[in-house]
């Protein structure tokens, strides 16, 4: 739910609800993050948190040169027909400056995707009492974070949207579905586990209850509300995406990512070996994208979400968190 979908309102509405409100703010400055954890505490005193990306290894500097070359080359004449000019210069975030906001603002919560967070932040936070959590999408991701320290971990399934969580083995190995995975990871595990992947209502929550998660992480569920920052083209692409709708591509960053495939990746996937890395391939494409919102035009957006869009609905957050857990009670009650 990084880069605008997340928000203040969206993250209070749910934790007021009693459910554990996320900001994405992976790609937020830190003062962004400061002031956003300012404003959600201005709007609820329950508990939240806040997710940021860890840094991948850095790649081959000689590789990077001659793809952000050749990706500026496919770039240009999107660019040009949006009317804006790709970035000069790509600014990227640092992890470290990000998460000591978080520890001075000692944040309740605080789950990282991409990687295993370095002992000395998990020691750090832990040490405050702000929960860790860590994003698997393999059991031998999932043991790498418990390794690490972590007090939770989120079990990634396939049909989540947006990136992929994979750090360890090629995406194509690691896109296991959420009914295969969160079993497997539960039990390879001490720590609990939290369900994530194509949830989108009380029965996705039950289910993962009865495979043993502790909790569930829903995203697109949310995507369309009125609390959310998504673009409205956005918005109105989750209320009428079906499950063929979406592909896993890294044309967008350079990451492999969960969302509609649209004009924009269809020109870019015969290319998509040629692409700079993350995070360098996304703050490429990011003015290009901005301004495809900015003009409401769908096809050269990065219209990031999960496979379960038909259960999506533009009702307001705290409804929708109300109508999950009703509907979850209701079927465990039942068993």
């Amino acid at each position: 739910m990084a880069g605008g979908p997340s928000t203040p309102e969206l993250v209070a509405a749910v934790s007021n609800e009693g459910g554990l409100g996320m900001l994405g703010a992976g790609y937020l400055a830190p003062d962004a993050i400061r002031s956003a954890i300012k404003s959600i505490r201005a709007l609820t005193d329950h508990p939240f948190g806040v997710n940021l990306f860890v840094p991948d290894p850095a790649p081959d500097a000689e590789h990077v040169a001659q793809s952000l070359t050749r990706a500026r080359e496919l770039l240009a004449p999107l660019a040009e027909e949006l009317g804006v000019a790709l970035p000069a210069e790509l600014p990227l975030m640092d992890f470290d400056a990000q998460a000591a906001v978080l520890l001075e603002e000692k944040v309740p919560v605080v789950s990282v995707t991409f990687g295993v967070i370095s002992a000395r932040w998990v020691a750090a936070f832990q040490y405050i009492g702000t929960v860790v959590i860590g994003t698997a999408s393999t059991v031998a991701e999932a043991k790498a974070i418990e390794d690490g320290g972590a007090d939770f971990v989120v079990a990634q399934g396939a049909e989540a949207g947006a990136h992929r969580a994979t750090f360890l083995a090629p995406v194509a190995r690691s896109l296991i579905g959420t009914m295969a995975l969160v079993p497997m990871i539960v039990d390879a595990l001490t720590v609990p586990v939290i369900a994530s992947g194509g949830i989108m209502d009380g029965r996705g929550v039950a289910a993962a209850h009865m495979l043993g998660a502790v909790g569930t992480q829903l995203g697109t569920a949310f995507l369309a509300t009125p609390e959310s920052g998504a673009p409205a083209p956005h918005k109105a692409a989750v209320l009428t995406a079906t499950e063929e709708s979406t592909g896993v591509t890294r044309v967008y960053s350079g990451r492999a990512a969960r969302g509609v495939i649209n004009r924009f990746a269809r020109e870019l996937e015969s290319h998509e070996a040629e692409l700079p890395p993350y995070p360098l391939h996304n703050a490429l494409t990011r003015e290009i994208r901005a301004a495809a919102a900015r003009a409401g035009n769908p096809d050269l957006m990065s219209l990031f979400m999960g496979q379960g869009t038909r259960l999506a609905t533009d009702l307001p957050a705290a409804h929708v968190f109300r109508r999950i857990v009703r509907e979850t009670i209701d079927l465990l009650d039942a068993t």
